[in-house]
């Protein structure tokens, strides 16, 4: 086994099938309007019909808005679209949750719930929250590393404006990283381009990072959240995990059979049995059925296990509280030498040096 096996964990290809809420498109929409772009064109320009911003769909693809914020990138000659895109966001961009947001008593809990109903506004990457002695530690990790710059520099700015919101004033600046090369030297020369960056989001980002990170004081995650009604606050959680649910089994219908196998993986893994013959009674086909329908999609059952097992490894490595014994449990190993050995297949390393790695490029950014 290769690290191969796991190449398209940080590719496009895994979310092809991604979506994003219209209200989450409507500041793009709007910062290419103030550039007189009009949606027809926008669309046109991102090899879209010129009328698909325009009909009831509730969602566009996520592939689609990706396409979107570079045209209209390119199209405004903005070299600082995406960060004009972000200052646009307001709390009904979020959709469903942002009305979590509204009834959050804190700003931690605010981050934490972003982290858990992301998804119900975009499929475009993923929030985690550390919280690390005296430092807290945001990350996005997007699904779309390959897109520009413009797409990490939209979230991290619409971050920052509903966070001052949130907060009742601005935020003091965060330590930043970001994965991308803010543009590349000859832009990063001139200060002018240094100083949006600034403008924006109280902070020149460092460039080329392992991460796209905002590291801040820890005590931050305490400061209230005035007038928020945190009566509403369980009933809005539980009508957003409603709407989870059924984002996931329409999901699940629509998905090929190793996203199928490789979803009941984890959830047999989380529920502490994800063996052959669960999961194809889980799938409600038989064992030698399900063998051979994942032989037809060129993979095996193992290597969804391998897949779901080194994934979840991973986001388990990052919670500082969960010891190695805990996680090899965690994944359905009897013995943790079973487990560094897997790992060290999966990554090249053992597991206490991946997460020590995590511990370092966190303190860096």
């Amino acid at each position: 086994m290769t690290n191969a096996l796991f190449h398209h964990d940080s590719t496009d290809s895994r979310h092809a099938e991604g979506r994003v809420a219209i209200a989450y498109l409507q500041p793009l929409l709007e910062a290419a309007e103030a550039h007189g772009i009009g949606a027809a064109a926008l669309a046109r320009a991102a090899g879209m019909a010129p009328h698909d911003l325009d009909g009831p769909s509730a969602t566009v693809a996520a592939r689609d808005y990706v396409r979107l914020l570079d045209a209209g990138a390119q199209l405004a000659g903005d070299a600082h679209f995406g960060l004009h895109v972000g200052q646009r966001v307001r709390m009904g961009t979020y959709s469903a949750y942002g009305l979590i947001l509204l009834s959050c008593k804190d700003v931690g809990q605010a981050l934490e719930q972003t982290a858990r109903y992301e998804r119900l506004a975009h499929d475009l990457g993923r929030s985690t929250l550390q919280r690390d002695g005296a430092v807290a530690h945001y990350r996005w990790s997007s699904h779309y590393p390959a897109a520009s710059r413009h797409l990490v520099d939209s979230v991290f700015a619409g971050v920052k404006v509903c966070g001052d919101w949130l907060a009742g004033m601005p935020l003091p600046p965060a330590s930043l990283a970001f994965t991308h090369d803010g543009g590349g030297e000859a832009l990063l020369r001139h200060a002018a381009h240094r100083d949006e960056y600034v403008r924006v989001l109280g902070s020149l980002p460092a460039f080329n990072a392992p991460a796209n990170t905002a590291t801040f004081d820890a005590q931050l995650l305490d400061w209230p959240v005035p007038n928020a009604d945190v009566s509403l606050y369980a009933v809005l959680c539980q009508h957003a995990e409603q709407l989870l649910a059924q984002r996931q089994t329409a999901a699940g219908a629509a998905a090929g059979i190793d996203a199928q196998v490789h979803a009941a993986i984890v959830a047999g893994l989380r529920h502490g049995s994800a063996r052959l013959s669960s999961i194809a009674a889980a799938l409600a086909v038989t064992p030698r059925t399900l063998q051979r329908k994942l032989a037809d999609a060129g993979t095996s059952f193992q290597a969804l296990l391998d897949q779901a097992r080194y994934g979840l490894a991973r986001d388990y490595l990052r919670q500082p509280g969960l010891s190695l014994v805990d996680i090899a449990f965690l994944l359905g190993y009897q013995e943790q030498s079973a487990f560094n050995h897997a790992f060290r297949t999966w990554a090249g390393t053992n597991p206490g040096a991946w997460r020590l790695q995590e511990m370092q490029a966190g303190q860096a950014g």
